[in-house]
């Protein structure tokens, strides 16, 4: 990964840890020729520069979906309320400023491009095959089954789905993501691939 861009991606605000934001990166440089990158889960944008910087090699996109308001655990009053990201205007947070500001500051604007709204509701007007499916929006049962079952049918045969936040010990974080991930693999139509930290890579068969 260009060390600019690596930089920008580890500045960024964001709960990514870097060595899975470089597993990231590297699972979205394999899949990236073959189609467009979509993430479910934008927050200030630190996983769409990783994403971002592989689909600029790979002369792809990265299509990132958020409505913006933040999901439940970073509203006020939970512990990864981040008080600068509160519109006083709605009394809503917004995180899309920040996250214009670190696509702009890693100069991806051309390779991220943003789409603002209910993640269910883009799904159902989406149609183009992706290459590469990343799951990290709400991470309750239902926003995170919401993802899988609107996104998920569009990976292409051969394409990858990549969930964050993946704890098979609930002390280690909830147990959502990893029901839906077990989901998947359950499904016949995924199969592991990789793993780094709570980042879980599967290509469909």
């Amino acid at each position: 990964m260009p060390p600019e861009l690596r930089y920008a991606a580890e500045h960024a605000k964001g709960f990514m840890p870097p060595v899975e934001g470089l597993a990231l990166f590297r699972a979205a440089l394999r899949y990236a020729g073959s189609g467009p990158i979509c993430e479910i889960g934008t927050y200030c944008g630190k996983s769409a520069i990783y994403l971002g910087a592989a689909a600029r090699q790979a002369g792809s996109v990265v299509f990132t979906v958020d409505h913006h308001r933040g999901s439940e655990e970073i509203q006020p009053g939970w512990a990864h309320h981040d008080p600068t990201l509160m519109d006083p205007r709605f009394g809503k947070m917004d995180s899309l400023p920040a996250f214009r500001a670190a696509i702009a500051g890693a100069g991806l604007e051309d390779e991220v491009i943003a789409i603002v709204g209910q993640s269910s509701v883009v799904a159902r007007h989406w149609n183009t095959p992706l290459a590469l499916l990343f799951i990290d929006g709400g991470h309750s049962e239902a926003p995170v089954t919401a993802d899988y079952e609107g996104w998920a049918p569009h990976v292409m045969a051969g394409g990858a789905l990549v969930f964050h936040d993946i704890y098979p010990d609930p002390a280690d974080g909830g147990q959502a993501p990893y029901r839906v991930y077990l989901r998947a693999l359950a499904s016949g139509g995924f199969k592991e691939v990789g793993a780094e930290g709570s980042l879980r890579i599967l290509e469909r068969v």
